[in-house]
């Protein structure tokens, strides 16, 4: 299954929808993988420094999801790095992966949506993370079909 970001909402810089078809890209190799279509880039000096997708089904985990594998992924960078990056991700990060942004102080998290999912963003936003939200419609249906096939799977993800 290819990913195609079909439909650019609001007045986005364009490097913002490139990244997030990579995050996309991520999201399908999870799917592919027998996973939850979500996933993530952190992105620092125009570059891509980690990638992840959910893993929670693959590895039997219950931490992986797509931006804790991301960082995961990034290995250990110094506290700098964190404060100059991006973590572009396809879904509303979670409670528990707002907690890892803000305790690497990610400035920035780029989302492509949060209709599937809406994590404590106020949470974030207190903490002085600045939120961008593409409404992405392609990340919008992907995770829906999902969910509309594998509701126990993903009930189970988002702690229900």
């Amino acid at each position: 299954m290819e990913s195609e970001i079909t439909t650019k909402s609001g007045n986005f810089p364009e490097k913002h929808y490139e990244f997030m078809a990579e995050a996309e890209k991520e999201a399908i190799k999870g799917l592919n993988s027998g996973g939850i279509p979500v996933g993530a880039v952190l992105v620092k000096n125009g570059e891509i420094i980690g990638r992840g997708h959910n893993q929670r089904i693959q590895l039997d985990s219950v931490i992986l999801h797509a931006e804790m594998a991301c960082l995961e992924n990034a290995g250990r960078l110094k506290a700098d790095d964190y404060k100059k990056s991006t973590l572009y991700t396809t879904l509303s990060p979670c409670a528990m992966c707002s907690g890892a942004i803000i305790l690497y102080q990610i400035p920035i998290v780029v989302m492509a949506e949060n209709e599937n999912y809406k994590g404590p963003e106020e949470y974030l936003e207190d903490y002085g993370v600045h939120l961008l939200n593409l409404n992405l419609e392609s990340s919008k249906e992907l995770l829906k079909n999902y969910i509309q096939d594998h509701s126990q799977q993903w009930n189970e993800d988002i702690g229900l």
